[in-house]
């Protein structure tokens, strides 16, 4: 007999922004392979990782046994589902009041209604989260945001021209959402310690290389932001 492992797609960093705005899905050549969510930026998910505040929690289904929820950060909102399938996360999501911030890993979808394609997530895990965690989310957030549109910009993936042609992203509007976003954050701090570090860094360019599998922790890292900083 033979044991097939399959691997866990990771979960990936996005605003409500872009991923609310998707509506293509595609497949790799893989027979196995999952359906992905393409976005306006050219990226391909099945998972994501977000952080945000519940501002809607409805009991939905015959029995009420299905939560419509609404996270938002700060580009949007999304939206998902919670039912007894997913027990952990059902489970957690009973004791978690509206108005709360939370982090949650969910699946993907796109489904086509009666006034077009939207896009829903089906929450794995939920929890209660903190500001720090939220903030520092943000800034990840932003930093894998402006990597895809530089990425858009050069136009020699094979994603990001499938994206540019489903969507006819404009790219400029994306980096606007992504640098109100992370000033959003900054303004909470007012002059705050990381825009020195970046001014610091400006003379030097250097290529951030994130590492997607890495777990959901967070740790503390200087991340380079003053691309957003420029008018």
């Amino acid at each position: 007999m033979t044991t097939v492992f399959l691997k866990r797609e990771v979960a990936r960093r996005v605003f409500a922004k872009e991923l609310m705005s998707s509506t293509y899905t595609i497949r790799d050549e893989s027979e196995k392979s999952p359906l992905y969510v393409l976005t306006p930026l050219g990226l391909k998910c099945n998972r994501v990782f977000i952080i945000g505040v519940l501002t809607e929690k409805e009991e939905r289904g015959e029995d009420g046994n299905i939560y419509r929820i609404r996270v938002i950060d700060q580009t949007g909102s999304f939206i998902g589902y919670v039912g007894k399938y997913q027990p952990e996360a059902y489970e957690a999501l009973e004791d978690i009041d509206t108005l709360t911030l939370v982090a949650l890993t969910a699946k993907v979808r796109v489904f086509e209604g009666e006034t077009g394609k939207f896009v829903t997530l089906r929450p794995e895990t939920i929890s209660i989260a903190d500001p720090e965690s939220r903030d520092y989310w943000v800034m990840e957030t932003a930093v894998q945001s402006l990597e895809r549109i530089r990425e858009m910009k050069k136009g020699e993936s094979e994603t990001a021209k499938l994206a540019m042609e489903v969507y006819n992203t404009d790219l400029e509007e994306y980096k606007r959402v992504v640098k109100e976003a992370v000033e959003r954050v900054m303004e909470d701090y007012g002059e705050f310690d990381v825009e020195e570090e970046m001014l610091e860094e400006e003379e030097e360019e250097e290529e951030l290389e994130l590492n997607e599998d890495e777990d959901l922790s967070f740790e503390e890292e200087e991340i380079d932001l003053t691309e957003l900083l420029k008018d």
